[in-house]
């Protein structure tokens, strides 16, 4: 018991909002990638994609202006990821709402809060930026997202019969909707 509460102390974790990769981040979020797609929660990929493929849509994603990357690091290495897609700057009618988008944690560091901090930071940096409303869809199949989401004050508003095909089978998307700015 005593080794377990030692190395508890020295689990240090962040969540941080990426405006460039260093090689390593690249290669750590890779890995983290691949480990949730392998896990069945890759969001939207099914078959693992190669790792070039992986990266270019990594920096594609950094690429974008209103595309917001954020990372969770435990002790330094991403274990987990999820974008804010904000309205492009032609798109002013919608310029208030924002879209949690691609949101993971690899399998290796579940269960220590990540996804809901990712949610936090990215609700605290949007709030910021004025934005007013956040949304966010999801399969099926991800009760625990749902259930974190839930928790966290988002409104269930609807549902999509029609949402994913995985292997021949088709799945359900459920859609949230959660007021940042009057919660």
């Amino acid at each position: 018991m005593a080794d377990a509460q030692v190395l508890e102390q020295y689990d240090q974790s962040t969540i941080e909002k990426i405006e460039r990769f260093t090689t390593r981040d690249m290669d750590d979020l890779c890995d983290a990638t691949e480990a949730a797609i392998q896990d069945g929660g890759g969001f939207g990929w099914i078959d693992l994609p190669s790792r070039q493929i992986m990266e270019r849509y990594w920096h594609g994603v950094l690429l974008v202006p209103h595309k917001d990357i954020y990372v969770a690091k435990l002790d330094g290495v991403i274990c987990g990821a999820a974008q804010l897609i904000k309205q492009p700057s032609n798109n002013q009618l919608q310029s208030f709402n924002a879209k949690i988008r691609a949101i993971f944690v690899a399998p290796w560091a579940r269960g220590r809060g990540f996804a809901k901090q990712l949610v936090n930071k990215m609700e605290a940096d949007a709030r910021r930026q004025e934005i007013e409303v956040l949304s966010f869809d999801v399969i099926e199949t991800q009760k625990e997202a749902m259930q974190l989401f839930e928790t966290m004050g988002f409104k269930k508003w609807g549902q999509n019969p029609l949402y994913a095909k995985v292997a021949e089978k088709v799945y359900s998307g459920h859609y949230y909707i959660k007021d940042i700015q009057n919660p």
